[in-house]
């Protein structure tokens, strides 16, 4: 004979369950308040170029290998005022700077040999709080993605050169130019000379002709003495 049993100890659980879980409407204050707390990373001036997740490895000289700086992402960030851009990293969990350096004119990058997803490229870094020439190579989880930061790489430190060679030009232009005026300014200068010294010479021949006018007129005043 079948019985309900079963069915009613479920349904009298499912009760007990849904009291349980029921909301008293009792508010619990907090022990401690927690403040928001603004957190600035040095990056509130620039705009990413460039934002890929990878892992990055520099050169040991002493110990001759690559030693692993973090995986996390690599950015290429533009200064709004300055225009400058720079490679910053930091690891993924710790948000530790892993690389900090300008990308300047003459710098290259180039694919690891043996990876296709793996570039390297010399800097002067500045992560660790102090200027270091450093090789860096950093890998990608596709070979695209690294195509992609090695273009980018190129098309910034080219736009350097070409704004050096622009600034170049325009300073020699100003010098050219501050010559120039320099030089008329001399020959105008040369040019004057004659005129003020005929002007001197017959001043002086006026004041010679009064003085020697006065000398005669001096025994005719005077007289013969009695």
């Amino acid at each position: 004979m079948a019985t309900n049993e079963p069915e009613h100890e479920h349904r009298d659980e499912e009760e007990a369950g849904a009291n349980e879980d029921e909301d008293t409407g009792a508010q619990v204050a907090p022990i401690v308040r927690l403040e928001e707390v603004a957190v600035t990373t040095g990056e509130e001036d620039e705009d990413a170029v460039l934002d890929l997740k990878s892992k990055l490895y520099r050169f040991d000289k002493d110990a001759n290998q690559w030693k692993e700086r973090g995986a996390g992402t690599v950015k290429l960030l533009k200064h709004k005022n300055t225009g400058k851009i720079r490679l910053v990293m930091r690891q993924s969990k710790t948000l530790k700077i892993c690389a900090n350096h300008l990308v300047k004119s003459g710098m290259t990058v180039q694919e690891h040999v043996g990876n296709e997803k793996s570039c390297v490229w010399h800097a002067r870094d500045f992560a660790d709080g102090e200027l270091k020439d450093e090789l860096f190579c950093i890998r990608f989880a596709s070979i695209e993605n690294c195509k992609t930061f090695m273009q980018k790489f190129k098309e910034v430190a080219e736009s350097e050169e070409e704004k050096e060679e622009s600034k170049d030009a325009s300073d020699a232009a100003g010098l050219l130019e501050k010559l120039t005026v320099e030089e008329k300014k001399t020959e105008e200068k040369t040019e004057e000379k004659p005129v003020e010294k005929v002007k001197s010479e017959v001043e002086e021949t006026k004041k010679s002709e009064v003085e020697k006018s006065g000398e005669e007129k001096k025994p005719e005043e005077t007289g013969p003495s009695t």
